[in-house]
């Protein structure tokens, strides 16, 4: 059951080469009409609702994503679904409070606001780390997952090879036609991605006879098909369920340059609202269309021992030549959509953020010239990484856990920086090293693999989602208390939440169900029938 190589067709062959032929089109295209660095990094602000609200869904499912979410509903259980469908929780905290702030402060990128509340050597700190993690992380990680799944398509093509594919091929098109073709090509591949899945999904749920209970009864334990779990494990204990899931996926989906771009670059506020509900809405879907396909082939495949062979064996057992082409596109739709937005926000941190200064200004020319650079750099770093992670075991899974370490300082900043004046500079900025040493420290401290090499146990017990909601607690306090003994400076009234400014652009002579608040309900209704249909 483990062999999952299989004969790749011509019509499997035809499939994907028609969907690279599509994106170079796009690629093309969009490069003839990019002329300024704003249209580089920002697409030059005229990106609609639509567009936003696919892209955002393409953009954070990644192979690895794909792979991760059906192994873990064939071993452990659906849980970890919650990192996706639980997005919709600070995509409407985008939607109502911060979309309307970075939109109305014409920001470029997430720590230039951060500059604007705070100070510049607040901007830096946050940006440099950034770009590290997007780079070996988010870019690398991306590459490397996908020259594994290829690998077992194409057994042939060693790993450096399909990376190497990979990253031209995505680094090049982006380069050329930066946000626009970014955002562009990812509505394709999140069609893509969306219908290869859900064919896949249809035909497992045919073999069991669209029955439910069949899959209840072929899961190893009541836990399976749950969402809220016991204290005692070790995926995801109910407090991280409730409390970290939904802090981790701010940092993700309201401060991460690598999402927020498409926000920071619509046409309108509205259409920026829009398009993070959609994106809210889209982020429901991998529960069902990626997630239960694994949890169903503990039925009808049940002899897989390893979590990263589930999907591939899915594909190469159950869909006939054709449509394995078309669920292969859509596995290289998610890499490509990882990888191109990696490269745009990472080139637009530098340009943005280091290179251009307050005191010196540079050509607009220039910064696309730049920018360009920029995206060619970060794409050869990412190909050379890559294909080292296979040497690092385990301290690969550790780099993961270690976006844990990030987010607490960061939500506190934020939330604190758009709701409350109470905030300082130094507040800020101590807080930020603060949090990431005390998060470090935790991390080492509950890591049987960290704590082993000095000859000792772990002595940190709880779940690195629990820390989560730990750390932003105490940093909350730090914050609070260094501000209130520190000078404050003048806040830039621009970079502040007020009441009724989420609507403000809102055309309310349009009937009641283009109302923004109406989509926002449906949102929060659908992710409330989730968590009480898997309880």
């Amino acid at each position: 059951m483990e062999d999952v190589q299989q004969a790749i067709t011509g019509l499997d062959i035809g499939v994907i080469a028609a969907y690279f032929g599509v994106v170079i089109l796009i690629g093309v295209w969009v490069s003839k009409r990019t002329s300024s660095s704003d249209d580089l990094f920002l697409a030059g602000r005229s990106l609609g609702w639509a567009a936003i609200g696919f892209s955002l869904f393409a953009s954070n499912i990644s192979s690895s994503t794909l792979i991760g979410l059906t192994g873990s509903a064939y071993t452990t259980g659906i849980a970890p679904s919650a990192y996706e469908w639980m997005a919709g929780i600070p995509l409407l905290i985008m939607a109502f409070v911060f979309a309307p702030i970075f939109l109305k402060s014409k920001i470029t990128t997430t720590p230039e606001y951060l500059d604007r509340r705070y100070s510049r050597r607040t901007r830096l700190y946050f940006s440099g780390l950034t770009i590290f993690f997007t780079v070996v992380v988010d870019c690398a990680g991306g590459l490397y997952a996908g020259g594994l799944v290829l690998n077992t398509f194409f057994p042939n093509v060693p790993l450096w090879a399909s990376s190497l594919a990979i990253g031209l091929f995505a680094g090049i098109y982006t380069a050329a036609g930066g946000l626009k073709a970014v955002v562009y090509t990812d509505v394709l591949q999140a069609v893509v991605l969306i219908g290869g899945s859900a064919i896949l999904a249809f035909m497992m749920f045919a073999q069991l006879d669209f029955s439910f209970a069949e899959i209840r009864e072929s899961v190893p334990n009541e836990n399976h098909l749950s969402m809220v779990l016991p204290l005692s494990n070790e995926t995801l204990p109910w407090p991280g369920l409730f409390f970290g899931v939904s802090l981790l996926g701010f940092w993700y989906w309201v401060t991460n340059q690598y999402i927020v771009q498409r926000i920071l670059g619509a046409r309108s506020l509205p259409d920026a609202q829009w398009g993070a509900i959609l994106g809210g809405m889209l982020k429901i879907l991998p529960l069902f269309i990626m997630v239960f396909p694994g949890a169903m082939a503990t039925a009808i495949l049940p002899d897989i021992e390893t979590a990263d062979r589930v999907f591939p064996i899915m594909i190469t057992e159950l869909l006939p030549a054709g449509l394995t082409g078309l669920v292969l596109a859509g596995l290289i739709a998610a890499i490509m959509s990882s990888v191109d937005s990696t490269l745009n926000s990472s080139s637009t941190l530098l340009i943005h953020d280091f290179v251009t200064k307050p005191e010196q200004e540079i050509e607009d020319s220039k910064r696309k010239r730049y920018g360009t650079y920029a995206t060619l750099s970060f794409m050869v770093a990412a190909i050379i990484w890559a294909p080292l992670i296979q040497f690092a075991g385990g301290l690969w899974s550790y780099l993961q856990q270690m976006f844990s370490i990030l987010v607490p300082p960061l939500v506190v900043l934020f939330v604190m920086g758009a709701l409350s004046r109470i905030g300082t500079e130094k507040g800020g900025f101590y807080t930020l090293i603060f949090g990431h040493t005390l998060g470090a420290v935790l991390f080492c401290l509950g890591n049987a693999g960290v704590m082993g090499l000095f000859g000792a146990e772990p002595i940190w017990p709880l779940h690195f989602t629990i820390n989560v909601a730990v750390v932003t607690v105490l940093c909350l306090l730090f914050y609070v208390g260094v501000s209130l003994v520190t000078d404050k400076k003048d806040i830039d009234e621009q970079v502040m939440w007020r009441r009724g400014m989420a609507l403000e652009d809102a055309a309310y002579d349009q009937p009641w169900y283009l109302d923004i608040r109406w989509h926002a309900l449906v949102l929060a209704v659908a992710m409330a029938a989730v968590l009480f249909v898997f309880w």
